[in-house]
């Protein structure tokens, strides 16, 4: 099914920003591989240079991303479309599952309570003993993220 369909009745706001995730096809941990997951995180920042999302945090856990991004130029069905296509070649095969959850945040949302929490997922998955120690993370807010 293309993911067009998969949007209908969906609305997408240039501007707003969303809390995204997506998880692997059949859930499969592609991204223990850190050369793969670096190759998402590329693309994260690839989408970013080109002034279609600003990433204000993200997570990338071995079956899933947890992205929250300011929309800025397309629909999220689109850029979504990119960045699963896009870390798929540079991959070499198929990565995603074809759906993803998305949440519009709000204004009166915390965005910086947002992504303490998301980038904690590594450390309540036991994969590591401090965040410091997990390799694919990133926040815009990076000491106010750590210290709580």
């Amino acid at each position: 099914m293309p993911y067009t369909h998969l949007r209908k009745g969906r609305f997408s706001q240039t501007g707003m920003v969303y809390h995204i995730t997506t998880a692997t096809l059949h859930r499969t941990p592609h991204f223990s591989d850190l050369a793969k997951g670096r190759k998402v995180v590329q693309e994260l920042k690839t989408l970013q240079e080109q002034g279609k999302a600003e990433t204000l945090c993200y997570v990338l856990m071995p079956d899933h991303l947890h992205w929250l991004m300011a929309l800025q130029d397309g629909e999220l069905s689109g850029i979504m479309h990119l960045l699963k296509g896009r870390s798929a070649r540079a991959i070499g095969y198929s990565l995603w599952q074809a759906n993803y959850y998305d949440h519009a945040v709000r204004q009166e949302e915390d965005l910086r309570k947002m992504a303490r929490y998301m980038v904690a997922n590594p450390l309540r998955a036991n994969l590591v003993n401090s965040i410091g120690d997990y390799p694919l993370w990133d926040a815009v807010w990076l000491d106010d993220t750590l210290s709580g």
